[in-house]
């Protein structure tokens, strides 16, 4: 395998942006959430809930990976970008699946999975981003493996043993980047690129919050109590973008880039897909009780709903919280705080509204950013020392 140095990585540095064809690829996450949030919405159970977590931690480690990928190696040349539009068109085939994954396309939803690890390898062999086959295998096994249960788990159907299967898949997941040991440099070769590929992710899980309210309104007569829902639904999905992004925007890049690079892959799969997955998870839950709130702002909300609500907004609070810890860029108690009073707002769903419960949730979250204002982020001279603890 040539190891001879590829021109457009060794040109990845610090002021690296998010590419359009990677703008592109977000646009089939923009489904993903799509199908998700529904799936949520029709199915608002333990059992729907636990379906949807499943399918959300398998779906966003690929898709992360992604990201990672594409930080390592810009798809610069025609090879590179029919692979990532072949992994596109797999990511594309999984979330046509997610409805019925668990009623009857869960082999399909497994073999797209596989056909999505597959594309991702390929994209690495000949890289001098890993050098040796071994280093593309090391990565490559565990998520193949992945892929063959999910396949297994669509064969046996709806019952206990695919669950068990799912469940292995997800321990699997979360084992593996501390099974992993590539020696090929620096994990992460443009810490900016980095930040904002996964900040855009947000954004379009943010996005699809508002397309709910547009969902959930269609149909409906524009009557004062379902605009004051819709304007309510869109301060707090403002209040969670402002959550997320509203502190010094190069802050993050720069916490990450000062982490030692021995370090560095642990921190980024640390604050990148362990606390993103709640924070995804947040966002389509407040959408999914968002698109059946708006239709019904007087009525109060089954605990189901309101519990998606109240505690989609303490997932994402918690996510954010464990995001800024792993990074060491800012105090949490002020988001651990506004996730434990989004909590709080689920019985006044249940036994008042739903705009009662997402007035408060609102007001909650107005509170939060109050207190994030306030609060008093570290100095960058304090990161490196944070970076290596």
């Amino acid at each position: 395998m040539s190891t001879e140095p590829d021109i457009s990585i060794e040109s990845q540095d610090e002021d690296a942006r998010v590419s359009t064809l990677e703008l592109f690829f977000d646009l089939v996450f923009v489904f993903t959430i799509t199908q998700l949030t529904a799936t949520l919405a029709h199915h608002p159970t333990w059992e729907g809930l636990l379906q949807v977590v499943l399918m959300l931690c398998v779906i966003w480690w690929m898709y992360a990976a992604f990201a990672w990928l594409t930080n390592a190696i810009p798809p610069e040349s025609v090879a590179r970008r029919l692979f990532l539009l072949g992994g596109m068109a797999c990511f594309l085939v999984i979330s046509l699946a997610i409805p019925t994954t668990f009623s009857g396309d869960g082999v399909l939803f497994g073999a797209a999975y596989l056909a999505v690890v597959c594309f991702h390898a390929g994209l690495f062999v000949g890289s001098p981003a890993w050098n040796t086959l071994g280093d593309v295998l090391s990565f490559a096994r565990f998520n193949v493996a992945v892929a063959v249960l999910l396949i297994f788990a669509g064969i046996l159907g709806n019952d206990g043993w695919a669950y068990a299967l799912w469940g292995v898949a997800l321990v699997l997941i979360w084992v593996t980047p501390r099974l992993l040991r590539v020696e090929s440099g620096d994990p992460i070769r443009s810490a900016s690129h980095f930040v904002e590929r996964h900040g855009l992710v947000v954004i379009v899980a943010l996005g699809e919050s508002v397309v709910a309210v547009g969902i959930g309104a269609s149909g409906q007569p524009l009557t004062l109590e379902m605009l004051a829902v819709a304007v309510l639904g869109l301060a707090l999905s403002a209040g969670l973008w402002w959550a997320y992004f509203g502190g010094d925007p190069d802050e993050p890049a720069e916490a990450l880039g000062a982490f030692p690079v021995e370090r560095k892959a642990q921190v980024g799969v640390n604050a990148f897909y362990y606390s993103h997955t709640p924070i995804l998870l947040g966002i389509l839950a407040v959408a999914a009780a968002l698109e059946r709130a708006i239709g019904h702002a007087f009525d109060p909300l089954d605990f189901a709903r309101a519990l998606a609500l109240g505690g989609g907004a303490a997932a994402f609070f918690a996510g954010d919280a464990l995001f800024r810890r792993s990074l060491g860029i800012g105090h949490e108690a002020w988001l651990l705080l506004a996730g434990a009073l989004a909590l709080g707002t689920v019985p006044l769903g249940t036994e008042g509204s739903a705009l009662l419960q997402l007035g408060a949730l609102t007001a909650v979250v107005g509170a939060c950013l109050i207190g994030h204002a306030a609060s008093t982020a570290p100095s960058l001279t304090e990161r490196p020392t944070t970076a290596s603890k």
